[in-house]
This record gives structure tokens, sequence and C-alpha cells, in this order.
């Protein structure tokens, strides 16, 4: 399971954009392999990277229903894009990673499980996708078997927040009390700030780790005024959103919301391609599928990410239970916003609108719950009808 992080008290530091090759040499020396982002077949991407000169700089996005582009800033900002369509999910389990082999050998069957251990730090984490972590951490890691191949590459990562000071269009994380600021979770978190000609990072530790590695960078204690800047940008960014999500009674209305005539009009314009899982943070279903050799000395067992969207997902003994698009949509929306609550104990959605700009169709997950809400308040009764 891993490490449980809480925020610490260790004063502010401003540090130059400059710092962040030395964050980098730190890093390696530590033993760690950065994962980040990086501009890469026209989005916003996350891989190993070697140094700070591999980051997005300049580069933000532009995100709407159904829509998602890279554009040029008019700064050197290193974070200054919102969500791209991988999220840490894709670095800590895989969409297709082996589980374990077996060989006939002369004293018999040998069986290697694949568990990779891996130190990950992790640089440029959104408070969405710390919230969207926890998650992963709870259902993956927490319960009694563990994912292995989850905690192998989980336990031991360094998590580097970046705050946001600029919400792509879809974002509605300030609504699902995940962001924009980052209040527990990492390691280090910081605040970008570019202005007047002067790049920078208000950073602050949040465990011993990483108040080790914020001391051994160039910087300065960070001044009240410079403080307050960063703290009011990060603000900004949350009344700069213009999607939200009703704060309370998701569960009771995706319940009440059974047999609505709303999932007609959804099923009208869902491909049922499962993007929205793809992009998801938080999605975790998955198949698997053994393969062997042609003299079956050798065979192997792989998990493969799965959807409920697929139409084998819910196949039983003589055919899927769910056939149709629209019970499809239904299962996956009341899973994540509804009986998941149940299940976990909180909300499956952070909030990062990845589902939305992800959609081939533009199906926006905030504007069908506003629907079926609206549904459910003219359906219900009156005093003058009852």
């Amino acid at each position: 399971m891993p490490l449980e992080r809480h925020e610490g008290s260790t004063p502010p530091v401003i540090i130059g954009a400059a710092a962040l090759a030395e964050l980098f040499e730190a890093l390696h020396k530590r033993g760690y392999t950065v994962v980040g982002p990086t501009a890469r077949d026209g989005a916003i991407m996350l891989a190993e990277l070697s140094s700070a000169a591999e980051l997005p700089y300049g580069w933000g996005v532009e995100t709407e229903a159904g829509r998602y582009r890279l554009r040029a800033r008019g700064d050197r900002a290193a974070f200054g894009h919102s969500a791209g369509p991988q999220s840490w999910k894709d670095i800590l389990r895989p969409a297709h990673e082996k589980q374990w082999s077996a060989d006939r050998t002369p004293d018999g069957v040998v069986i290697t499980e694949a568990v990779e251990r891996s130190r990950y730090a992790l640089l440029g984490v959104r408070p969405c996708d710390i919230a969207a972590i926890r998650i992963l951490d709870r259902v993956l890691a927490g319960g009694k078997q563990p994912d292995p191949q989850y905690a192998g590459r989980r336990d031991g990562n360094l998590v580097i927040a970046v705050e946001c000071t600029e919400p792509g269009a879809t974002c509605f994380c300030t609504s699902m009390g995940t962001g924009p600021q980052a209040d527990t979770g990492f390691d280090l978190a910081m605040t970008e700030l570019v202005d007047g000609g002067d790049h920078r990072f208000v950073v602050r530790a949040g465990t011993p780790a990483g108040a080790e590695i914020l001391s051994i960078l160039p910087g300065r204690p960070a001044d009240d005024a410079t403080v307050s800047h960063a703290a009011d940008a990060v603000a900004r960014a949350a009344s700069m959103m213009s999607r939200s999500m009703p704060a309370g009674g998701l569960p009771e209305l995706l319940a009440a919301s059974r047999e609505s005539p709303h999932w007609d009009d959804v099923a009208s314009r869902c491909l049922t391609c499962g993007n929205c899982t793809m992009v998801c943070p938080t999605c975790f279903c998955s198949t698997t599928e053994d393969v062997t050799d042609l003299t079956g000395d050798h065979s192997e067992r792989w998990r493969r990410s799965d959807s409920c969207f697929d139409l084998d997902f819910s196949y039983l003994h003589g055919g899927s239970v769910r056939t149709s698009g629209q019970s499809r949509y239904r299962q996956w929306i009341s899973h994540k916003l509804g009986t998941w609550h149940e299940q976990f104990g909180s909300s499956g959605c952070v909030g990062c609108g990845r589902c939305i700009a992800w959609c081939p169709t533009g199906i926006d997950i905030t504007q069908e719950v506003a629907a079926l809400s609206l549904l459910q308040m003219t359906a219900a009764p009156t005093e003058e009808t009852m």
C-alpha cells in the first residue's frame, strides 16, 4: 500500500525556471525515473523525461466538447496547459501489462510473477489527478487483495504537483472539490508564475522527502506578496471554470433516473467507442488474455484495459446483458457518479474534463447530469398535482 502523505509545514520557497534543470538532476541522482508532460503528436503527453528541456515550454491547449488543440502561448510557461489525453493511470496501471508467465521444465511448471518495481518521480501532477491517484490507491491497493502490479509501480513514488492557474474550458474540478489548489497527496507542490518577464515557481514541501529535495534547489524564501500573488492566481482559475457538477445528491439522482427518457437522447449521440473510459483517470476495468507458444511450454497472462462500453464487457452465458448503447452509457455514468460512492466512499469523477474533450460527438457529462436533474424536477409531483 502506498505511503500516506500529509501536507508539511515547511515555508514556501521561490525558485527560478532555470532551477528545473537542477530538480531533474537531483531526482535522477536519487534513482527516480522522471515522468512528466511533453508536447508530442499534437497533444500534451506523458513520457519519461531525461531533462527539463523536454517540458512543453510555451504550449497551452484549447479544449471544448469534442475538441482538443495545442496552441502557442505568448510566454515560456512549462505547465501552462490543462489535462491532456493521458492521465497518470497510464503510468501506474498501463493499458496492456503482463501479469505472469509460466514455463514447463523437467522439474515441473515454474510460474514467474511480472511485478515491476519502479521509482517514479511524477512531475506536473494536477490536483484533480492527485485525487484520481488517491481513488486508484483505494481501489487497487487498499483492499484485502491489492494489485501487485499497481503497487509495484506506485510504491516509492515522488509526487510533484503543479497547481492550475489557467483551467481548460472543459474543467470542473472546483465543483468536485479536487482543485485547482493542491491540499494534500504531494511531496512538492509548485505554482508557476510568468509575468513581467519573471518566470518563477512558488514551491512548498508536503513530505520530508520533498523537503529534502527542495532544500538543495537554488531559491529564496517566498515573500508574502509573491505567496499572495500565487494564491490569487489559483483562486482566479477556480472562478474561471464555466462547467460544474451539482454539489450533492448525485447517487440519488442517478438511482431515480434509471427509466428516464433522457437515456434515449444520449444513445442517439453516443458511439459507444469507450473514449471516455480510456481517458478517464479513475476507470480501472480490465480483462485478461492468456497466450501460449506453439509447443505449449511457455504461456503468459496479460491484463488489458476494458470498457463498460464494450459489448462483450457484460457478456454472460448466452449473451451480453447490456446490448444497447443506452444501457451502456447509463451504466458508466451511474457507476461513476452514483454507486461509486457506495463502493468506495467517494465519487469516481474528479472533474478533469477529459471525457468531454475526447468524446468524438462532444457529449458533456455535466450537461447530461443537468438534463437528468431538470427532468426529475419537472416530473416531481407538486402540491397542486397531488
